[in-house]
């Protein structure tokens, strides 16, 4: 990841549009405290008319750096001065350095994904992936398979020719389409479909869950959504998005401090938070 000189402040925070839900504060809190840094993290909840003012003030006001979420990861990036290499590749970003150099965008997602993976034990090389959703993070899932083997990769989209606007170069069906798709290896939800509080939601029926062997849905809260409940009564494979949650976080605070963490810390995080 690229480094940045910062400019050192005393304030963090998380930029969406509904942030009820988060438990970023209390992520970053406890990268903050493990760091002895008395630093506050807080949410800012944005409408998308608001969000170029957003940015600009909490530059003024000497924020060090930012996470961004649903629904601003893609529109945000006309909002700063540079975008890293891995942010470029995927078209997203979700994390804000405010630099003397500028604002400088990256993503982070794709290395918690990653890490999810790799604490599931599911690997991807070779394998054939549906991801639901053609948002920003699912931009990072889609690179991260990419870049590991993947063989084939289908989007499945409530609107296929307006999700063809925002992803290039791979197949992308309609929900009623899956119905009929034939057995894929894994399935990835990147929709809000089932995430806090309208929990009783899934973005597709038991009977599509039970075509693939695995199943990650990137939803943390609630931890097991009716999509992995779906899985897991299937006997599928599967991982929630906690872990991706804590793992982008991480990558985000060591790109704000200019250092690596160990994996002992981010684990120890994880703990905390799950419970």
């Amino acid at each position: 990841m690229e480094q940045e000189r910062k400019i050192m402040s005393n304030f963090y925070g998380l930029i969406g549009e509904k942030l009820g839900h988060s438990l970023s504060p209390t992520i970053h809190g406890g990268v903050l405290s493990r760091l002895n840094e008395n630093s506050t993290y807080s949410l800012f909840e944005i409408k998308k008319e608001n969000l170029p003012a957003a940015v600009a003030g909490m530059k003024a006001m000497g924020c060090s750096g930012a996470n961004v979420t649903i629904p601003y990861k893609i529109e945000i990036m006309d909002c700063l001065d540079k975008i890293s290499n891995e942010a470029v590749k995927i078209g997203a970003i979700n994390t804000i350095a405010f630099t003397e150099e500028g604002l400088v965008g990256y993503n982070t997602d794709y290395y918690g994904f990653g890490l999810t993976l790799k604490r599931a034990g599911i690997e991807v090389a070779g394998k054939t992936a549906v991801i639901l959703g053609p948002g920003g993070a699912a931009k990072a899932v889609v690179e991260y398979l990419l870049d590991n083997g993947i063989s084939e990769v289908t989007f499945v989209s409530r609107d296929p020719e307006k999700a063809a606007k925002k992803i290039r170069g791979h197949r992308i069906i309609s929900y009623s389409e899956l119905e009929s798709l034939g057995n894929k290896d894994i399935i990835i939800n990147c929709t809000p479909c089932g995430m806090h509080p309208v929990t009783d939601a899934a973005p597709v029926s038991r009977d599509v869950v039970e075509k693939f062997s695995t199943a990650v849905d990137l939803i943390y809260n609630p931890l097991e959504t009716k999509f992995l409940k779906h899985a897991r009564e299937a006997g599928l494979t599967s991982a929630n998005g906690l872990f991706m949650l804590v793992g982008q976080a991480a990558a985000a605070q060591e790109i704000w401090h200019g250092q690596k963490f160990s994996d002992e810390m981010v684990e120890n995080i994880y703990n905390d938070i799950k419970g």
